[in-house]
């Protein structure tokens, strides 16, 4: 870059600017247009699309640069933040025309993936949260806002793992670091959930908005959120009146599912598409407002673990059911409410327009209709959300008297207010008004004047007014009282003495008006500013009627059932169906399952063929228990859970290539997961655990697992297996039941049954699945052969074993008989006599029946013994 001393004042002046904000693209406004120069230039050129061109042409070095138009500049930073950059927004803050040399120019603000507060990178549905994490003593803080809410939170973290969830729940773009992180954490947020991280190491006092985490007792807590204040207060530079006091959680006061359980529920983002559809949230989401579809995110993410909370929500959600006309009135009522949570924050920050205040008045409009309707089925349930629905009826009689129906968006245009709210403005219009019957009584008088039938009088920006004359009309025309004004094409346009008088006038009249109305329209925004934390307050409730209104759309039209929350731990759900799926498929073509886990049984060890259903049952579980903790009613004929504090799952193959992971360390990273946290109140899901290794290995790590869940987990478990061998399990694992996916032959066709039923399966039909995927007819034959002679060969293996185990058996007690009859003396016997476990594993070969039992239940048998035989 060439030397500052060679630059203009005005590059100098960019420079300096630029320095402050190294990592962000700099909008240099310039008159009409915002500019870019040097590596911003050539990058946004080619993301934007925008020509690329240079200041200085004809110097050694030129400059490169290109340029937005100043009014259309919020696309291009949306795009630029979609992307993952920052956009330094620098502004002249004085006005041209007073100042001599150059215009004073600053950074008014930082526009980040954390901090939109409005355009296409907003999602009306979707909160933008920007979180902000420190590290001290082994622990983390940390903390998030949506600046478009103002909704503020924070909580502390004990490991990595943690805040890759919390991260991952909020969907964050942006992380604000305020101490040192450790780089494994950095690369692991960069890499799996492509964050952009900022820093903000210190954080000043800020007496607007310390009081915001004066009720944090968590020092560490305290510290990263004024950390995170001092990031918005330093990057957006104007009023933040809208953020709410910051309140504190704990992680484990909701259910916790961690990253990956989310992941294969499909609660919110398809595993296949990585979209809505298809998803828990896409069945729920029948709210009518968007900060209701926002809280309805936060309760899915969040479900509930206190037993007074989930039934207060079941009760709203009853009522509403029993309740068919006061629910659709309510659905009328919530879909002319726009979004308050938002609207209040554009009115703190300083960017709400007209129609966004006839917005707010049109919601607030709707809050007694909707007090009045749930008052009328109130028997208890809706006290709390009731005292919350203030109908505000201030703000709606200020806006009615104040803000005009027709305002347009721009501020400066005037006709924003409405005639007959301040006289000193009504004093002006009239003056327009006469304005504007003078002009046309000087045009009519200027025609008979001149003779021109067809002269004008007209009006742009630039000229002002003018007496427009055609070419034609020009050489009878006595110009001595006429100054030529503009030239065009085909006329000439003209100021006159007594126009120029009656331009004065209008235009002062005009021009005061606008400014009075800005004036006006300012004193109303800071009136409702004053009311924002009432209007937050009424916008959850809101949003909670709203979500609630959800649960009991979904819950009559599908046939869902209030479940029953267990005090003993008992877990039953009769008929119970996978709630997306039902949907996709319709309900007469589901096949509904029952789950039974009285207290005694911990696990259901399923069988059964591929792709008969085993992971859709096990996904249906763990949604229904989802449900049931957020508030819903469930897919079933009946229900009845205990309220779980964890799920766990590892449902699916997958693998994360980004981290460098096989498909078989995932699923052992996610089995020791559950293995080291889960506990007697925790659900477990495990799906086909060890088939990603050699078959023996797989089958051991499953038994091990199996063993180590029952022995000293506990958890309420589904573990879906391929390995039929481990149902001999139920009769050394009490907390065990066996259960398997029915499927029946038919003239060498399988049909799956996709019901479960008692006892363990009998097969695995394996290559009927591929059958029925379309596999060539000759490759299914090769397959059966191969088949056949492998389960031959497996059978000759075991026999042989059991074999030589007997014959071992008779050696051995030839061999005692020996020995016992032989005096001992002139050398050692060679065989000492045998120790109790011994004589126990003798005992037990001695009674086998062979003639019964299968293979690979001999294998397991003289594997057992040779186990006990090792232990001495």
């Amino acid at each position: 870059m060439p030397q500052k001393t060679k630059h203009t004042p005005m590059m100098e002046q960019y420079f300096q600017i630029k320095a402050q904000y190294p990592d962000a693209f700099l909008f240099y406004r310039l008159g009409d247009f915002y500019e870019m120069f040097y590596e911003d230039a050539k990058k946004a050129a080619q993301i934007l699309e925008l020509t690329l061109t240079s200041r200085n042409k004809n110097a050694e070095d030129p400059i490169p640069m290109c340029g937005v138009p100043y009014h259309a500049a919020s696309g291009y930073i949306d795009t630029l933040v979609e992307q993952g950059y920052k956009v330094a927004i620098c502004e002249q803050v004085e006005d041209p025309k007073l100042t001599k040399g150059m215009v004073k120019r600053e950074v008014v603000q930082l526009v980040t993936p954390g901090t939109v507060m409005d355009g296409k990178s907003l999602a009306a549905k979707e909160n933008n949260f920007l979180t902000a994490l420190s590290y001290q003593a082994g622990q983390f803080g940390f903390s998030y806002v949506d600046l478009s809410t103002g909704e503020l939170k924070t909580t502390v973290l004990a490991d990595e793992e943690s805040v890759l969830n919390e991260a991952s729940i909020l969907q964050t773009k942006e992380i604000v670091y305020t101490t040192e992180i450790p780089e494994k954490l950095t690369q692991t947020l960069k890499q799996r959930l492509a964050l952009v991280i900022s820093f903000q190491l210190e954080a000043n006092e800020n007496a607007e908005l310390s009081f915001l985490t004066n009720q944090l007792q968590s020092d560490i807590e305290k510290t990263v959120t004024n950390h995170l204040l001092a990031y918005l207060s330093e990057t957006q530079k104007r009023s933040l009146n809208h953020i709410q006091q910051a309140q504190s959680y704990q992680v484990d006061h909701y259910l916790k599912m961690d990253y990956y359980s989310k992941f294969n529920l499909e609660l919110s983002q398809a595993i296949r598409t990585g979209k809505k559809q298809g998803t828990l949230l896409w069945l729920l989401d029948e709210t009518k407002t968007a900060m209701g579809a926002r809280l309805l995110k936060q309760w899915l993410d969040r479900p509930l673990i206190q037993e007074k909370q989930i039934l207060s929500r079941q009760e709203m959600v009853a009522s509403l059911i029993t309740s068919f006309f006061e629910r659709e009135d309510i659905i009328q009522g919530l879909t002319k409410v726009y979004d308050l949570e938002r609207l209040a924050g554009k009115v703190s920050f300083g960017s709400v327009n007209a129609r966004d205040l006839l917005q707010l008045k049109q919601s607030l409009a709707q809050i007694p209709y909707l007090r009045q309707i749930l008052m009328g089925i109130d028997q208890g349930q809706w006290q709390v959300l009731l005292q919350d629905l203030n109908p505000m009826n201030d703000l709606v009689d200020l806006i009615e008297q104040a803000i005009d129906e027709e305002a347009p968006l721009q501020l400066n245009e005037g006709n924003l207010i409405k005639t007959g709210y301040n006289e000193q403005l009504d004093e002006y219009r009239l003056a327009m008004k006469n304005g504007k019957q003078w002009l046309a009584e000087l045009e009519a008088k200027e025609r008979e004047l001149t003779g021109v039938k067809n002269l004008k009088i007209g009006y742009n920006r630039v000229f002002g007014y003018y007496i427009e004359i055609t070419k034609a009309n020009l050489a009878n025309l006595d110009t001595s009282r006429f100054d030529r004004k503009q030239t065009l094409a085909n006329a000439e346009r003209f100021i006159t003495p007594e126009l120029k008088k009656l331009e004065e006038l209008i235009l002062g009249a005009q021009e005061k008006s606008t400014e009075l109305e800005y004036q006006l329209f300012i004193g109303i925004r800071e009136q409702v500013k004053g009311k924002i934390s009432e209007l937050q307050t009424l916008a959850k409730a809101v949003a909670t009627l709203d979500c609630l209104l959800a649960f009991a759309i979904v819950s009559e039209r599908y046939g869902y059932v209030r479940p029953v929350l267990s005090q003993d731990h008992e877990l039953k759900i009769i008929d119970g169906r996978h709630p997306v799926v039902e949907k996709v498929l319709g309900a007469q073509t589901y096949i509904p399952n029952s789950i039974e886990m009285p207290k005694e049984t911990t696990m259901l060890l399923i069988t059964g063929p591929n792709m008969s259903g085993k992971s859709t049952y096990m996904r249906q579980l763990a949604l229904s228990v989802v449900m049931t903790q957020m508030g819903c009613f469930v897919p079933a004929k009946e229900a009845t859970l205990p309220i779980f504090d964890r799920i766990f799952t590892r449902i699916g193959a997958s693998d994360d290539l980004i981290a460098g992971q096989s498909t078989f360390m995932v699923e052992m990273m996610e089995a020791n997961q559950a293995l080291r946290y889960a506990g007697v109140n925790s659900l477990v899901l495990f799906d086909e655990l060890g088939r990603g290794t050699a078959t023996f290995d797989g089958m051991a790590l499953a038994q091990a697992i199996i063993e180590y869940l029952q022995n000293h987990v506990q958890a309420k478990t589904l573990f879906s297996t391929h390995y039929h061998e481990l149902t001999a399990l139920e009769s050394q694992l009490p907390g065990l039941v066996n259960i398997h996916v029915g499927a029946t032959e038919k003239d060498g066709e399988v049909i799956f049954l996709h019901k479960m039923m008692k006892g363990p399966a009998d097969k695995s039909y394996g290559i009927h699945v591929g059958k029925l995927a379309g596999l060539p007819e000759s490759l299914i034959e090769r397959a059966d052969q191969i088949l056949t002679k492998l389960e031959n060969q497996e059978e000759k293996q075991v026999a042989q074993v059991v074999s030589q185990s007997k014959e071992e058996e008779i050696n051995v007690a030839a061999t005692v008989k020996e020995n016992q009859s032989t005096p001992a003396v002139e050398q050692l016997s060679l065989f000492s006599e045998m120790t109790p476990a011994e004589e126990k594993v003798l005992a037990a070969i001695k009674s086998m029946d062979l003639a019964n039992l299968k293979p690979m239940d001999v294998f397991f048998t003289i594997n057992e013994l040779k186990r006990e035989l090792e232990k001495e």
